[in-house]
């Protein structure tokens, strides 16, 4: 869980204020994504230095983990944003 994420350069971002909702382009892609609630909380988070485990910590701070299944949701996600080339590895990561 040492990865660093960070957001692709390849990606444009439309916010409302406040950040309730965030409407991400990848430049090769041809439909928006729109995160809401706890999807843009993370895409805040992301910023080149946290790793999926700072992440985690941080939203288990903020949102009730009711069901036990944060962390693979939280995982899970990631893995969904790095599928769509909205995110990528930091370089220099530790692995």
């Amino acid at each position: 869980m040492g990865v660093a994420w960070r957001r692709s350069a390849h990606v444009a971002q439309v916010c409302t204020e406040p950040r309730a909702r965030v409407a991400l382009l990848h430049l090769d892609a041809t439909q928006p994504v729109v995160l809401e609630g706890p999807a843009a909380v993370i895409w805040d988070l992301i910023d080149g230095q946290r790793t999926e485990q700072d992440i985690f910590a941080e939203l288990e701070a903020t949102f009730e983990d009711q069901s036990g299944q944060m962390q693979a949701q939280v995982e899970g996600f990631l893995a969904s944003l790095e599928a769509q080339r909205l995110i990528e590895a930091a370089s220099g990561a530790a692995h």
